[in-house]
């Protein structure tokens, strides 16, 4: 059952008032590929007209992680007690964003991770696009999730465990 349908099967908002406070966190992950005519040299500096595109894309990342209720509908609005993102090369041609986010709250932050990672990635996209807008944005996904109901490790769920 859908958490965000009532009785009558209309959008709502779900009640966490009952909800325990606890610690909350989650990791999500985007990656940003560069194809291969456009691959700056691994390890350096992106640099463009609008600015250094990694401590940019972190700063918009944590700004719109910070904003995640204004942004998706139902979202509780959850003041965050630590967010950072990382951006690293990885395989030729592929920038690995992460973001960590924790709060003790009575609901998760889940959408919070998964929108800081997603804004980090489409500002690398937006500051790069003037070398091709053959830049894809390839994977945004829930690494990990602790607290409330219970916790979510993407790994294990690939190897089928709980």
């Amino acid at each position: 059952m859908l958490s965000h349908v009532d009785s009558a099967n209309r959008p709502t908002m779900v009640d966490v008032g009952d909800k325990a406070v606890t610690r909350r966190s989650a990791v999500a992950r985007a990656t940003v590929v560069f194809p291969a005519e456009a691959v700056p040299a691994t390890g350096e500096t992106l640099r463009t007209k609008k600015g250094p595109v990694f401590d940019t894309a972190i700063v918009a990342g944590v700004m719109a992680a910070k904003r995640t209720h204004d942004l998706i509908p139902f979202c509780h609005p959850i003041p965050l007690e630590d967010c950072s993102i990382s951006i690293d090369w990885g395989a030729a041609g592929e920038v690995h964003i992460e973001c960590s986010v924790r709060a003790t709250h009575k609901t998760g932050v889940e959408m919070e991770a998964l929108t800081g990672a997603a804004t980090a990635a489409l500002t690398v996209y937006d500051m790069c696009k003037a070398l091709t807008h053959g830049i894809r944005i390839s994977e945004i996904a829930l690494v990990s999730k602790t607290g409330g109901r219970r916790d979510y490790l993407a790994a294990q769920e690939a190897a089928g465990g709980d």
